[in-house]
């Protein structure tokens, strides 16, 4: 198209000269007229541009928004992969907002049949085309899959062909640009360098200082408790807290109260960051200089700040010795200052894909923080509902405790292993209410999936949560709380091992997951030690997702000591 356009202002620049000399025979006429013809000829030449550049913009704005997916529905039909119709721009996601305000305009009844709200335009699609559709999020095409053949495709056999879809902006700020972000060989190296923190034999030194941070805020409990022994706590906020001083623990280990300082800053971020992502329909609105923006930009330089000070105090600090490192901060430090054999300073930036740097060391503590308090916290909240919901299970787990722990004691690191009905308990709780509902991955070539060929970009979208309420792979009582299907261990509790799915699967499976547990096993043995508890008349169930899954009206509940 752009050597039609040349050819035409060629030609429409003879066309200019011709007639002027027509029109101007004589020579002095002729040069009189040379400086209007050259206005004409670059009036002309602008013209051909901007018409140009609009023309490419019309036929990219068509090829993406119109032909492009008109052509991917065609290829999915041909292989028998029905879905709603595409609409202009928009996709399905005037269906999808409609369907899901609609499932969760009232609170549900005491079960945990929590599909229908949770991924309503999932439920509601699956009965109209069955379990692999094609489903619209604007002009971005995402193709569900819920088969454990395919899933183990997906995140094992065939692992290389897909790449963890690009989290947006606002969504991006609050978990940071770390391993829950990261991509390729940079991922890859960041991984490497911190999976020994968290090891299990590494978090087992831990279990004091996580001991000590849960009794203290259960101290508070009984403190608060009226004359019948009895209160009631907004559970989710309390656990929140609790998973923050272990994770900043994790994090910053001896500069404890100064990491504690930069989460304090953090959290507050993540209000304003979160208030943004309510408004994330609005084009643009993450760069208007709003009064929360402003306070957000302002806590995310502060943070960064004083990361980069903390930093700089730790590597003066810093023997380089080849000593086990037990936090996240000087784990990354060490590994920074090995591949780069020189101290850094704030404005050491390295251009390197994979060399570890300040910017690097910054994201890494806020994805840890992020993903570790909400994570960790969430699978407590559950968990201490679905015990209140279900006291003959609360009363096992008891048992339990008080014979391997004692009345009193903090569980020891062989206590925990020891405590089996615990572990089925916060499986199934992992199970029926997971902390993340679906997960994307993104073709990076054209790759046979299954039956199936997956065109280079197409998303695939696997929903974690219809997976784990599947009856033909957990039985006729997949939406009801049972921990005795763990009995035998995770891999035996479903028909296919790849259906229970919490974490991940494969290289990309959650790096936090034992620290989680961990955490979650000792805080309710020693929770089920000290009280007996129930659901607060107040409690509304209503499961809502915002990220991850959490209660929409909060977790109230009623404890009574023992």
């Amino acid at each position: 198209s752009l050597y039609i356009y040349i050819y035409i202002f060629t030609h429409i620049e003879s066309k200019i000269d011709k007639k002027e000399e027509e029109s101007h025979p004589g020579p002095l006429k002729r040069g009189n007229c040379c400086q209007g013809s050259m206005e004409d000829k670059f009036q002309w030449f602008w013209l051909l541009i901007i018409s140009y550049l609009l023309l490419i913009f019309v036929l990219k704005f068509t090829f993406h928004l119109w032909w492009r997916p008109r052509r991917i529905e065609q290829h999915f039909s041909k292989q028998g992969i029905k879905g709603p119709p595409y609409h202009f721009f928009i996709g399905n996601i005037k269906e999808i907002v409609g369907l899901g305000l609609k499932a969760s305009s009232q609170p549900m009844l005491l079960c945990h049949n929590i599909l229908p709200r949770v991924l309503s335009f999932y439920h509601h699609w699956k009965k109209i085309y069955g379990a692999t559709f094609l489903v619209w999020f604007g002009p971005t095409a995402r193709l569900t899959i819920s088969d454990p053949l395919l899933i183990k495709e997906i995140f094992i056999m065939k692992s290389d062909f897909f790449e963890k879809s690009e989290s947006p902006p606002l969504v991006k700020k609050l978990e940071g640009d770390g391993l829950l972000t990261l991509k390729g060989e940079k991922w890859a190296h960041h991984r490497k360098i911190i999976t020994p923190i968290f090891h299990i034999e590494n978090l087992k030194l831990m279990m004091p200082a996580m001991g000590k941070s849960t009794a203290k805020m259960l101290d508070r409990w009984s403190a608060m408790s009226n004359t019948g022994n009895e209160v009631e706590i907004e559970i989710s906020k309390w656990f929140q807290t609790l998973a923050e001083e272990v994770i900043v623990h994790t994090t910053f280990g001896i500069s404890y109260e100064d990491g504690r300082t930069i989460f304090q800053l953090q959290a507050q971020q993540m209000v304003y960051a979160t208030e943004a992502f309510h408004k994330v329909f609005i084009p643009g609105y993450r760069f208007l200089p709003t009064k929360e923006n402003r306070i957000s930009w302002r806590l995310d330089k502060e943070i960064r700040k004083s990361l980069m000070t903390l930093i700089d105090q730790r590597i003066k600090n810093s023997d380089m010795s080849n000593e086990c490192s037990n936090d996240l901060l000087e784990v990354m430090i060490k590994a920074s200052l090995k591949e780069t054999n020189q101290t850094f300073s704030k404005f050491n930036f390295s251009s390197s894909t994979t060399n570890i740097t300040v910017h690097d060391i910054v994201e890494e503590c806020k994805t840890i923080f992020f993903a570790g308090k909400h994570t960790t916290s969430n699978l407590l909240t559950w968990t201490t509902i679905l015990l209140a919901m279900h006291p003959q299970w609360q009363e096992l787990a008891r048992e339990e405790v008080l014979k391997v722990c004692g009345t009193r004691d903090i569980p020891t690191k062989d206590d925990v292993v020891k405590l089996k009905t615990l572990g089925m308990i916060l499986n199934e709780s992992l199970r029926l209410y997971p902390p993340a509902v679906a997960t994307i991955r993104r073709a990076k070539v054209d790759v046979k999936l299954g039956g199936f060929t997956i065109p280079r970009g197409t998303e695939l979208l696997v929903p974690i949560l219809a997976v784990h309420h599947d009856q033909g792979l957990w039985g006729r009582d997949a939406n009801e709380f049972n921990p005795a299907r763990f009995a035998q261990g995770v891999v035996h509790a479903a028909k296919h091992p790849m259906a229970f799915m919490p974490f991940g699967h494969g290289a990309r499976i959650c790096i936090g997951q034992n620290l989680a547990i961990l955490q979650a096993k000792l805080a309710i043995a020693m929770i089920l030690q000290r009280f007996s508890f129930d659901l607060a008349p107040s409690y509304q169930h209503a499961p809502t997702v915002l990220m991850l899954l959490y209660p929409q009206y909060g977790a109230p509940i009623i404890f009574r000591k023992l």
